[in-house]
């Protein structure tokens, strides 16, 4: 049963040894990046919740969700305010195709729903336009595309 486990000095090397398929790295930074992302974010006033995907004590994923706009963020789009982000979603190659991501999105709501940095108004995804499979998993939880961007990315929104 998968399970979202809180990163930490005992798991984070399993959790940034993970890899998407060579198709999928122009899609998704690496773990590393994302961790070194939630620290700065966390450093300059915002929000960072980084997670390992867990079946059984294995890592299979990285999923981290963010909450609002920190100070070192200037170009943040106009949804980020104020509401949760889907910051990073991505399960490991060897694990693909046997239903993690929507586990990981399931958790993903059900943490949404304990309202960790308070009520918002929804939560939003952004990626690359050719990246259906990702558009295609957002949809199924009700993410709607919207004329917004960041930077090259479309983005989706789920109201809360």
């Amino acid at each position: 049963m998968l399970e979202l486990v809180t990163i930490n000095n005992q798991n984070y090397e399993e959790i940034i040894a993970l890899r998407v398929t060579e198709a999928q790295r122009d899609y998704v930074a690496g773990n590393d990046i994302s961790l070194i992302e939630a620290y700065i974010a966390l450093s300059h006033g915002g929000h960072a919740f980084p997670f390992g995907l867990y079946d059984n004590g294995i890592p299979v994923g990285f999923l981290m969700i963010g909450y609002g706009v920190d100070e070192d963020w200037k170009d943040a789009p106009a949804v980020a305010r104020d509401n949760y982000s889907l910051w990073r979603l991505m399960i490991d190659e060897r694990y693909q195709q046997r239903g993690y991501g929507s586990q990981a999105m399931a958790l993903a709501l059900s943490f949404l729903r304990s309202e960790p940095c308070g009520k918002a108004a929804c939560c939003w995804v952004s990626y690359d336009p050719e990246n259906r499979t990702a558009a295609r998993l957002y949809s199924k939880y009700g993410f709607a595309e919207t004329d917004e961007y960041d930077g090259n990315e479309v983005i989706a929104v789920k109201p809360l």
